[in-house]
């Protein structure tokens, strides 16, 4: 008997663009019976939803496994691997080059939940206690790294430490980066250099010019990627006691919010 379907569910379009990616099952042994599409499913329902994972509906497949592949995939930096390839799809579909030349940065605070680890702090600017993630995004607002760090720290320095993770990668995603877009706290000759030392581009800080207020697109376009951060429960606090956990969540989050345009004739982001 087929089981009732869910928002979060994906269609079969979508499974085709994402089955190939999913990594295959280890020779030998007995011949894998997991449904990985109900897996995926599973990992998007609870993200979506915030649900506990033993409150997953019983009809998908048991909470043991879904999660087992869910923090399997995060340690070997599956989720993130799937949203390098997504976003390249998605650029490539919307007429755009693999390699942005454009990057904005910025970062958001988030409350804690009661499993609050060993890495959390208190943003004075924000008045909230907890973690803090640094998203780097392409001009489409996809995202190429984030590094989630106590709430207190430096947004230069995680910042700098993003791309610098972003390189170490096997990807040729900054080799035609021009201009960084950052707001006012990242302001500063030291940041600037440094910026121009890992990947010769030069740091654009967008800020208001005039008493009354101004729209200004460039490194908002990181706001709303946090906009759609927002949409997803499991995000609306930092529930996970690692850091790796949190940052994995956001990877996988995405990986959802890009199938859409990949599949319709007429999305844009």
């Amino acid at each position: 008997m087929a089981r009732k379907s869910y928002p979060t569910d994906l269609t079969d379009m979508e499974w085709e663009i994402l089955a190939p990616l999913i990594p295959p099952a280890k020779e030998g042994g007995h011949p894998p019976t997991t449904d990985m599409g109900e897996i995926c499913n599973a990992i998007y329902f609870h993200l979506k939803t915030g649900c506990q994972w033993n409150m997953l509906p019983g009809d998908f497949p048991p909470r043991s496994t879904v999660y087992s592949y869910y923090s399997k995939w995060q340690g070997q930096g599956v989720w993130e691997k799937f949203n390098h390839t997504l976003g390249g799809q998605v650029r490539s579909k919307l007429g755009k080059s693999t390699q942005p030349i454009a990057l904005a940065a910025d970062s958001q605070s988030v409350n804690t939940g009661p499993k609050k680890g060993d890495v959390y702090g208190f943003d004075g600017c924000k008045k909230v206690k907890g973690r803090k993630g640094h998203t780097l995004v392409d001009s489409l607002g996809l995202v190429l790294k984030v590094v989630v760090s106590e709430a207190n720290a430096p947004e230069r320095i995680l910042a700098a430490y993003a791309l610098m993770e972003l390189l170490e990668e096997p990807t040729e995603l900054l080799e035609k980066v021009q201009v960084l877009w950052v707001d006012s706290g990242y302001d500063g000759d030291k940041f600037a250099l440094a910026v121009w030392f890992l990947i010769q581009a030069h740091v654009e800080v967008i800020g208001p010019t005039e008493q009354e207020f101004k729209v200004l697109p460039q490194p908002w376009v990181v706001e709303r990627t946090f906009g759609w951060f927002n949409q997803y429960h499991r995000l609306s606090k930092d529930y996970e006691r690692l850091t790796q956990m949190s940052e994995g969540a956001i990877y996988a989050l995405m990986t959802r919010i890009m199938l859409l345009p990949l599949v319709s004739s007429t999305f844009t982001l």
